[in-house]
């Protein structure tokens, strides 16, 4: 299956890894300012955007390694945020000549213990979509990552949580075409035992505004990877590149531009 992906630019390569509550649209505001400079790919993971979900067992890691393999992208830095920071990770470690630097922004990481929070909520959401009720999932899905616990949907900009809610609505909609019929599989089962042996120079980002668990996993990254470097984006929860693009962009370009 081949996933829907776009390139832009020239220069050094940078690829962009889209998070689980939105597609690769969520990348908008950097398109323009990142591919001045850079040769950028940015792609839809399968049952996101533009790429279909298909039943059968699949690797995000192995299908991204296809894609970059595709478009020649040999050597480059690595943007994930959340489910795309544990794929950028599974390929730092199984492919580690592939990434030049990586950022990682509220960054996954299995094998992470969850909250008893974390676990209601997304019982709650889990319940809405068997109920038929997609708009309460959504909500759902907006509140936890977009709002955060500390803030109320007035406060953040009607039109991130607009986009996000398309994005992750686009994404139930063709989950539910094929369901638990597709499963994927890990490419690198043991990321959390494996994180001193990153050789990557790695930038971990989190927005001030996310939940207690994205802030423990940045926590764990930035000390385990060697030499990781950790920066914090204020008024932003789980889409700091959407809230805050501008600031987001000066601490990627800035630190890829002095590492890589």
């Amino acid at each position: 299956m081949e996933l829907y992906s776009e390139v832009a630019g020239e220069g050094p390569e940078i690829v962009l890894f889209h998070e689980g509550i939105c597609d690769s649209r969520m990348w908008d505001p950097q398109w323009e300012t990142l591919t001045r400079s850079h040769r950028v790919l940015r792609f839809d993971f399968r049952g996101y955007g533009r790429s279909p979900l298909v039943p059968g067992n699949y690797s995000a890691a192995r299908d991204v390694i296809e894609l970059l393999d595709k478009h020649g992208f040999e050597r480059g830095a690595f943007v994930g945020v959340s489910l795309g920071g544990r794929v950028a990770l599974e390929i730092a470690l199984a492919q580690p000549q592939r990434v030049a630097a990586l950022v990682l922004v509220g960054s996954g990481l299995p094998g992470h213990d969850w909250s008893d929070e974390m676990k209601a909520t997304w019982g709650e959401e889990e319940a809405a979509v068997e109920a038929g009720d997609l708009d309460a999932a959504v909500e759902v899905t907006l509140r936890t990552w977009v709002d955060g616990p500390r803030r109320e949907p007035e406060d953040v900009d009607a039109d991130v949580r607009a986009r996000v809610a398309e994005m992750q609505r686009r994404a139930l909609d063709l989950y539910l075409e094929v369901g638990d019929e597709a499963e994927e599989e890990l490419l690198v089962e043991d990321v959390a035992q494996r994180l001193t042996e990153i050789q990557a120079p790695t930038l971990v980002l989190v927005g001030e505004e996310d939940v207690p668990d994205i802030h423990a996993i940045a926590d764990r990254l930035a000390t385990e990877i060697p030499g990781a470097r950790r920066a914090t984006i204020a008024n932003t929860a789980h889409v700091p590149s959407m809230e805050r693009p501008r600031e987001f962009e000066e601490l990627v370009l800035g630190f890829v531009e002095d590492v890589a």
